[in-house]
């Protein structure tokens, strides 16, 4: 029990900082932009991200058990395996905050489960090469790390980018006879709308994630019988999973209570560097373009998380507003910030599968 508690209290940690961390994704543009100050940027920020971190659970359902075979990953080191993820990703989030990187903390976590999965099931492969489609269903529910992490991994980015630049050059053509006082006045107000929408997206995807970690420990703790013998006031624990009403399984409300709550307390607390980085030192940004960046970036989240895809928040508006920039013109970019950028998204996968292996290794 002492070790599933920790697990809980471990992964609303990752949560916490998850939200600070990644603050920057949904206010960057807004306050870079000057359509909001800094503090009212964060309540909106945090109120956004609570209500979209209570607003599905297909992501979630997809950490809790569609990323690692579980029945190859003993259940002795289960519990084990989730600290050793956690603390991985926490460990990247906590280096790449301090230098200011807007890294992925969803791959940081996918990371670490990738690593925890392979050092407990004693480096077979096989656990992390789960990939199945539900019978009678179309493509998009195939599960596994390929389908689920990899693929959207590269096609989120690109989409973000591509779909960025486009908006961005239409928005060009339809203004091109506004004056830049009537542009600023009209995306000034619009760009409250887009923040609202990115706010959204970014707790309906990344909260979520935390609520599948926590699904999976008591899950697993369940079934090894550890939660047989729960004092009263405790027996919420011993159902993670509750019905919908239509006859399928989702994620409890309190446990998605308690994250979307922890990650608005993570959000409250703002993440300045890595706000700096994206709003001011990668491009020079408008509220036509902040508005751009934001409609495109949340687009992208929402429909990734209604497929059940935890694609990274940062990637998504990183390139938008790289996009965005683009179309500006190419020079518009600091291709040093961008460089550093891309290098953080290139070794937050393997870094972090490293840091929870080892870290297993060691309590082992």
């Amino acid at each position: 029990m002492t070790l599933l508690l920790t697990v809980i209290l471990v992964a609303l940690v990752f949560e916490y900082i998850n939200g600070f961390h990644d603050t920057a994704n949904s206010i960057a543009t807004v306050v870079s932009t000057k359509v909001l100050t800094p503090r009212l940027a964060i309540g909106l920020a945090v109120i956004t991200n609570l209500i979209g971190a209570l607003y599905g659970t297909a992501v979630a359902k997809t950490i809790s058990s569609g990323l690692l075979d579980q029945k190859l990953i003993p259940t002795d080191l289960s519990q084990k395996a989730l600290v050793a993820a956690l603390l991985g990703a926490i460990i990247w989030n906590l280096v790449t905050w301090w230098f200011g990187l807007p890294s992925s903390s969803s791959h940081a976590l996918i990371g670490g489960l990738v690593g925890g999965g392979l050092a407990a099931a004693d480096n077979n492969l096989a656990v992390v090469i789960f990939a199945k489609v539900k019978e009678g269903m179309p493509w998009y529910k195939h599960e596994g790390l390929l389908y689920k992490v990899i693929i959207p991994m590269f096609l989120s980015p690109v989409m973000g980018l591509l779909v960025g630049l486009l908006v961005m050059t239409l928005l060009y053509w339809l203004l091109r006879s506004w004056t830049p006082r009537w542009v600023t006045r009209v995306f000034g107000k619009a760009q409250l709308a887009s923040a609202a929408y990115m706010g959204f997206s970014h707790g309906s995807n990344d909260a979520q994630k935390t609520m599948g970690i926590i699904a999976l420990a008591l899950v697993g703790a369940d079934k090894s019988g550890l939660l047989k013998d729960l004092p009263d006031w405790s027996n919420f624990l011993a159902h993670p999973m509750v019905s919908d009403g239509s006859g399928k399984e989702a994620i409890a409300t309190w446990i998605k209570v308690t994250c979307a709550l922890v990650m608005a307390a993570g959000t409250a607390a703002g993440g300045w560097k890595i706000i700096k980085t994206m709003g001011h030192k990668m491009v020079k940004l408008q509220p036509v373009h902040g508005f751009a960046a934001e409609t495109t970036a949340a687009t992208v989240l929402s429909i990734a998380g209604h497929f059940g895809m935890p694609v990274s928040t940062t990637h998504a508006i990183t390139t938008s507003i790289m996009g965005v920039g683009c179309a500006k013109r190419f020079s518009a970019l600091n291709l040093g910030v961008v460089e550093r950028i891309l290098w953080a998204w290139v070794l937050t996968l393997p870094v972090t599968g490293l840091l929870a292996y080892g870290i297993l290794r060691l309590i082992r």
